[in-house]
């Protein structure tokens, strides 16, 4: 009789307690020379903030297994997501993590060689196969020959540094059109690499570098056209911007003028982290991360860039407060930036940029009457 299984390494074995599933593998290049060159004191702050957006940007709702120095192995249980998900996903992690470097580039926080200059990025592995969940303790254990394999895909022939590549285990699940499709703006390889004890692995891939247009430039004018994922308010504040910055700097301050902020607390686990962390507990329950990322001062304006965590609607957004020093008062310009890429999605560009939208604008005039309200307390 002819079998009707078309993958045998998805095929459930007698006796065994295997189940199909997504294994993703976001791995940080450049890591070992950047941790080299810097130091473990400065490394370890950073690394573990860029680990953090990674987890923040997964879209997909995949489950952690397990961080190893550099990667982070994600997994799902159940059918292969489609391909235009995995795209998704793959834009999200890049863009933040991207986003995040370029902001933290301008800080002259770093004794030997400049951020810039280590040129870290990222690559993902994606596969779909087989794997057996194992509780060891308190920890989920992943096992199975599919889990061997994605690790050993990390070292590759692949002459770059930053691009997604896809095994035939997952390829095999989707239309071959539809991957073309969804990898348009940039150019699908063949690839092949043979193991030990696996044999010979056959994959395509694509860099990821044709997404750096995307990034956010902190330096540049956002402008809706240029940066389609941003949004801005205005007003002028009867306050001296010194001031300004000090209420917008003082977590403490945040349930004063931050809408639906019930309270605020300072996060005693980041003590060491770049920038100041701190979570916003909400009326409606739940909370919200907020780390400030920067505060430069330059004799045109103060500006302020503030990260938001815990926010799965927008996981990773930026908040750039821009103040501007006038006779008598403060030009306020609060911009939210999100590199969220479902864009067309109904929910988000509707009903999610709506709320996002109230919520700043209520947040900003809070925050003019709270300042003009010190500034006024202060003269007397």
């Amino acid at each position: 009789m002819e079998s009707t299984v078309t993958n045998i390494s998805l095929a459930p074995h007698e006796a065994d307690d295997t189940q199909p599933a997504l294994l993703f593998i976001p791995d940080i290049s450049g890591f070992t020379r950047f941790m080299h060159e810097n130091g473990v004191q400065y490394s370890r702050n950073l690394i573990a903030d860029l680990l953090e957006i990674i987890i923040e940007a997964n879209i997909l709702n995949m489950e952690v297994c397990e961080i190893q120095g550099d990667a982070i192995l994600f997994y799902k249980i159940g059918e292969a997501p489609a391909i235009d998900q995995i795209v998704s996903q793959c834009k999200q992690i890049f863009l933040d993590f991207q986003n995040y470097l370029r902001i933290m580039e301008r800080n002259d926080i770093l004794s030997s060689p400049k951020l810039s200059e280590n040129k870290l990025t990222l690559k993902v592995v994606v596969h779909y196969g087989r794997i057996s969940v194992t509780q060891i303790r308190d920890h989920i254990k992943l096992m199975g020959t599919d889990v061997i394999l994605a690790h050993r895909l990390l070292k590759n022939s692949i002459e770059g540094s930053e691009y997604v590549l896809l095994t035939e285990g997952y390829l095999n699940t989707q239309d071959p059109e539809a991957v073309a499709h969804n990898f348009a703006w940039s150019q699908l390889k063949d690839g092949m690499n043979s193991y030990e004890h696996v044999g010979e692995i056959r994959y395509k891939y694509a860099f990821l570098t044709p997404l750096r247009l995307l990034v956010t430039d902190p330096e540049a004018e956002h402008t809706d056209k240029q940066y389609p994922n941003t949004f801005s308010l205005r007003d002028y504040i009867k306050a001296p911007a010194e001031l300004v910055l000090r209420v917008i700097q003082n977590y403490r301050l945040k349930p004063k003028w931050m809408h639906r902020v019930k309270s605020a607390r300072f996060d005693t686990k980041k003590v060491n982290r770049i920038g100041t962390n701190y979570f916003c507990e909400m009326e409606k329950g739940g909370s919200i991360e907020m780390q400030t990322l920067q505060s430069r001062v330059t004799p045109e304006k103060i500006e302020v860039i503030e990260k938001m965590a815990n926010f799965k609607m927008f996981p990773n957004s930026l908040i750039f407060y821009h103040l501007y020093q006038e006779e008598g008062r403060t030009l306020l310009t609060l911009e939210f930036h999100y590199s969220r890429v479902s864009v067309g999605d109904y929910f988000y560009d509707n009903f999610g940029r709506k709320q996002i939208k109230g919520f700043m604008k209520a947040s900003l005039l809070q925050l003019k009457h709270l300042c003009e309200q010190l500034h006024q307390n202060r003269q007397k």
